[in-house]
């Protein structure tokens, strides 16, 4: 498997949906459908998405 980390290209916002999809070989439309989806039901998505935005290194960082 490959590390988690955020993608240069492909992404749409900050490339964490394309980085988990990346890392478990799933497809990246779903994974943002599925983020899509879940965002709307209460709990901390977004605030988890906002730390993985942080601790998830750019591709090609020396993190």
């Amino acid at each position: 498997m490959n590390a988690l980390i955020r993608p240069r290209s492909g992404r749409l916002l900050a490339g964490v949906c394309a980085g988990i999809a990346d890392r478990f070989g799933w497809s990246r439309t779903v994974v943002r459908i599925a983020w899509v989806v879940l965002s709307l039901f209460p709990g901390p998505l977004w605030i988890a998405y906002v730390v993985l935005w942080i601790l998830m290194p750019n591709e090609g960082s020396r993190r």
